[in-house]
């Protein structure tokens, strides 16, 4: 299964854009992402959950904004970086803790 090349964040932004002011053309604001995604070639649900980024990016909804997702992901990455080095620290410990007592430092 190959996947798809990505869209441009030009066409996001746009599709997005035109999901957000044609609102008032159609009944719902699924009818209005679905008439968008068969234009631009997506799925709906990928033009939806662009959509919803970009509110919750925008204050407008309520989230996780994209923002503060990469710095969670970067704060994680550096947990798990402490986490490994403070394993190896304690195994470097507990060797060096049994070292005979009575030999002599050069």
């Amino acid at each position: 299964m190959s996947k798809r090349p990505g869209y441009s964040p030009e066409v996001r932004e746009h599709a997005v854009r035109m999901v957000l002011t044609g609102r008032h053309e159609h009944q719902s604001r699924w009818a209005v992402i679905r008439v968008i995604a068969s234009k631009i070639g997506c799925a709906p649900e990928t033009l939806r959950s662009w959509t919803n980024k970009k509110e919750v990016d925008n204050g407008t909804k309520l989230g996780t904004t994209s923002g503060d997702a990469a710095r969670l992901k970067e704060l994680e990455r550096e947990a798990r970086e402490l986490k490994r080095a403070n394993k190896i620290l304690r195994k470097a410990a507990a060797f060096f803790a049994q070292a005979k007592p009575d030999r002599k430092l050069k």
